[in-house]
């Protein structure tokens, strides 16, 4: 069942000429409601700046617009504050080149239904509560000054600071909750305890039309404006939900050519390994080849398991981009058992293409390096980390595309504590990642550049590491002792991706993407060699350990002799 809203809105100038309060809602409906939610926004522009009412518009009209422009996985609070901070640079830009409007600015809280949770945004003194149960609940905080002759200037809001710091909460949603958003000419005339009555009855439409003549009714001399939310229903889709579904239903039995589930015929296995199990499969009604992923039965009974194959769905579902196999929908009355779908693509992977003795060419390696770099900048803008970059998990399609395979150790920022940080393959893992660090942009690279540099030399820059190992890593063999004809330009982009230091590494995609297309145009300097003080602390004080036992025998021996 789908998230379901009763709202009302209302905004009037009350006793002054114009309106410098803004509201807004966004009511998506469908997918983008299950992958967005709702947002509802009010803004009060700052009286006595010019540009006010501008400040207020733009900050809810912007809110809206981009919020729903962010990526699917990026948390509620992280696409929200990404925003907020272009929207507050674009509001400081306009106060700064336009006179008319100098010091413009403006409060804003903003709430985010989404599944079973609620998120609140909130700078200035615009305020949100929640009405449950007969209890009325504030939810912020006013930011303004700690003195009573002070107490209507504002400490935060868009386009007072450079530095926006917003105020984030996240709340459990119940059905026949309400939520309120009030400007300050509502609250600093209704007091609480009348505004606990007035949300105890009427529906949202008429609760803010209340609301509204009830501050004027009291004396308000300001801009007045409320927006009322009220749950009807909670979502059954969110990330929560679909991971404890998934333990609700069936892992099928082994599967052999022939055999049929839920519209799909078997073909043939892919890949079997201690977990998971890849098919072959074709889509009875429609004649398509696809890939159906499962677990095999063997951990049919381990929950952590049935959870990670559906966090896996969850983020190929929104991964939607060429640089990834793509996830075919299947209705969940229609599915008898725990199991994704994705398309398929003729070719083979990286591993599969070096184990059959294919020679690569330079030329090959890099074009497969590039467009694998902009797959895992794809995946990393929304914020997703692959973590088990392999030539194992590279697909070289038969359509020249790229593809990154294998989201089942991948984190969302949803769900990073299912996983542990050392998820996936050693001899592809960053030497932080073995010393428990969590994983990150900079370990996605070092693995795209240990996979570049085995396609190219068949080894590994630190030798190949063992599951049952904890390494030491030295220096890295350059890629020109097992191949000459790697340029040196190509060599040192490869040796900064696989840094021993992640500072030393390329930051982003964008950057190393942009290092190989410029090529031997702009060539990085080669990396330098880490210190021996910094590579092996202990040398250092072996080494003097060893000096000074040798000064103190021979000063034994001169005074002996003496």
């Amino acid at each position: 069942m789908p998230l379901q809203l009763d709202i009302g809105h209302a905004t009037a100038a009350g006793v002054r000429s114009n309106n410098e309060d803004f509201v807004g809602m966004v009511t998506p409906t469908g997918e983008e409601l299950a992958r967005k939610g709702v947002l509802v926004a009010i803004a009060d522009g700052v009286s006595g700046h010019a540009g006010a009412r501008e400040a207020a518009e733009y900050a809810v009209r912007g809110l809206l617009a981009d919020y729903y422009a962010t990526p699917d996985t990026w948390e509620t609070t992280v696409s929200l504050d990404r925003v907020l901070k272009a929207i507050n640079r674009w509001v400081i830009s306009q106060a700064q080149t336009r006179r008319e409007i100098a010091g413009m600015a403006t409060t804003l809280t903003a709430l985010v239904l989404r599944g079973r949770h609620a998120t609140v945004a909130h700078l200035g003194d615009t305020r949100a509560y929640r009405f449950r149960d007969g209890q009325l609940t504030r939810l912020t905080t006013d930011h303004v000054w700690d003195r009573p002759d002070m107490s209507h200037v504002l400490t935060r809001g868009i386009g007072l600071d450079s530095d926006l710091r917003v105020d984030y909460g996240d709340l459990v949603l119940r059905e026949r909750d309400r939520f309120v958003l009030i400007c300050d000419g509502v609250w600093a005339h209704v007091r609480e305890e009348r505004l606990r009555a007035l949300l105890d009855g009427e529906g949202a439409q008429a609760t803010a039309n209340s609301l509204l003549n009830e501050a004027m009714i009291s004396g308000s001399q300001d801009n007045v404006s409320a927006i009322v939310v009220d749950v009807q229903s909670i979502a059954d889709d969110a990330l929560d939900d679909v991971l404890a579904a998934s333990t609700r239903v069936p892992v099928p039995m082994l599967l052999k050519p022939g055999d049929e589930l839920d519209g799909f015929r078997i073909i043939e296995i892919l890949r079997r390994n201690s977990s998971n199990i890849l098919y072959k499969v074709e889509q009875t009604n429609s004649g398509r080849l696809c890939v159906l992923k499962t677990l095999v039965p063997e951990r049919a009974n381990d929950p952590a398991e049935c959870r990670q194959l559906a966090h896996e769905e969850w983020i190929a579902r929104r991964v939607v981009a060429r640089f990834f196999p793509q996830i075919i929908p299947v209705e969940a009355e229609l599915r008898s058992a725990l199991y994704f779908v994705q398309t398929w693509h003729a070719g083979s992977t990286l591993a599969q293409t070096l184990e059959a003795g294919r020679h690569l060419t330079v030329p090959d390696v890099l074009g497969i390096a590039i467009r694998l770099a902009r797959g895992v900048g794809a995946l990393h803008r929304r914020s997703v980390i692959h973590r088990d970059i392999k030539p194992e998990n590279i697909h070289l399609g038969d359509d020249n595309e790229v593809r990154l395979l294998d989201f089942g150790v991948a984190e969302s920022g949803f769900a990073a504590g299912m996983l542990t940080s050392r998820a996936g393959t050693p001899s592809y893992l960053a030497p932080e990642l073995f010393a428990d660090a969590p994983a990150d942009a900079r370990t996605d690279l070092y693995a795209w550049g240990v996979s570049v540099y085995f396609a190219l030399t068949r080894h590994y820059p630190y030798g190949e590491v063992e599951a049952f190992q904890r390494p030491r890593f030295g220096e890295p063999a350059p890629p020109t002792r097992y191949r000459p004809d790697v340029p040196v330009w190509m060599e040192n982009i490869v040796l900064k991706a696989v840094a021993k230091d992640p500072a030393q590494r390329f930051e982003t995609a964008e950057e190393l993407l942009l290092a190989l297309e410029r090529g031997a145009a702009h060539p990085l300097d080669a990396p330098r060699p880490t210190p021996l003080a910094a590579r092996d602390p202990a040398v250092i004080w072996r080494t003097a350990a060893m000096v000074l036992l040798v000064i103190n025998l021979l000063l034994i021996y001169l005074l002996m002799v003496r």
